[in-house]
């Protein structure tokens, strides 16, 4: 903000020599600044005219965001990775735990927020505008979509175990070193009998990779994930709330779109660079 205002500021003071000093878009009296695009630039290895009409869209989002007094709050996060924990069959808590190991735990909340926002701008502007999914879109979308719904009848793993998460780092490191304290073995797991935190690491790992090292049973443990063999397609009931998920975004993501390209034709756009 401080940033902002000194800018501000300092344009004004070169306004008598017909400069608006740093500022190239003002959007509905925001600024967009020329290193903002130079940073957005960078960012993304995009093109000027790529960045600044990056730059609009997201100060448009935003301004919709606080006029339409949307936020999201810590319940909403946790309500929605319950959800995600009940979908894989665990716990929030050994969810959320083993989110933590697997990945950035701050950047998956980050995520989850932007997502949630997301949403609750759309069904702000929406109004019940949105057609809801049945049963026989959903049929249709499963039938031509079958691929999404393939599962692995077996996968073959190395499991490594030890008593020390720097004992499987180094093999991780150094897959050819033999380090006599950590246990090794081949096995190969039936999908359908895999306990829900190893499936889902599992479902995460591409065939010849690394998992992340995770702990379990008073161990640290990795696979390596050899090959998944055989084909399994979930039946329609298994999959359906996710295909009603994925339906109603692609219809929200498409209301959005249009709602905000209308949203652009009243917006007050001043180019001064």
């Amino acid at each position: 903000m401080k940033n902002l205002i000194a800018t501000l500021f300092l344009g004004l003071s070169l306004a008598q020599a017909g400069l608006v000093n740093g500022i190239a878009v003002v959007v509905n009296n925001e600024p967009i600044t020329l290193f903002d695009i130079d940073q957005e630039m960078v960012k993304k290895n995009i093109s000027k005219k790529e960045a600044l009409s990056s730059l609009i869209n997201e100060l448009i989002y935003n301004q919709q965001l606080k006029k339409n007094g949307i936020s999201v709050d810590i319940f909403d996060i946790d309500n929605y990775i319950a959800k995600l924990a009940a979908q894989n069959k665990m716990k929030p808590l050994e969810f959320k735990a083993l989110v933590r190991q697997q990945q950035d735990y701050n950047a998956f909340v980050e995520s989850i927020k932007k997502q949630l926002t997301h949403q609750k701008l759309i069904r702000k502007v929406a109004g019940g505008n949105i057609k809801i999914a049945t049963d026989d879109d959903m049929k249709i979308y499963y039938e031509n979509n079958k691929a999404l719904f393939h599962v692995p009848d077996t996968i073959e793993v190395t499991a490594y175990v030890a008593k020390s998460k720097s004992l499987l780092a180094k093999v991780l490191a150094n897959p050819m070193m033999q380090e006599p304290e950590v246990m090794v073995q081949n096995i190969s797991f039936k999908f359908n009998e895999i306990n829900p935190q190893v499936r889902y690491i599992l479902q995460n790992t591409k065939e010849q990779s690394f998992s992340s090292i995770f702990a379990q049973s008073g161990n640290y443990n990795m696979f390596f994930v050899k090959e998944k063999k055989g084909i399994k397609i979930l039946p329609f009931e298994q999959v359906k709330e996710s295909i009603f998920q994925t339906i109603m975004e692609e219809r929200e993501s498409n209301f959005l779109n249009d709602y905000f390209e209308e949203q652009k034709i009243t917006t007050n756009v001043k180019i001064y660079r």
